[in-house]
């Protein structure tokens, strides 16, 4: 109890919050996460069926009779 106490005086002292810091972390991780999440999307989209499938949707697509 008093070295919660004591942290909290310092964290005064130093005018700091309790969680100074963590917000820089939790944007790399998250930047990090993004980053996959692209790789992996990417690796699906050029796929062989996909990549197929896409070609397929935009040529009837430019092909539609209006």
């Amino acid at each position: 109890m008093w070295m919660r106490i004591r942290r909290i005086r310092w964290a005064r002292r130093r005018g700091a919050r309790a969680d100074a810091g963590m917000t820089t972390s939790e944007y790399a991780v998250g930047t990090i996460a993004a980053c996959a999440l692209a790789a992996v999307l990417y690796k699906v989209v050029t796929s062989g069926p996909v990549a197929g499938a896409l070609q397929s949707l935009i040529g009837r697509a430019l092909s539609a009779q209006f």
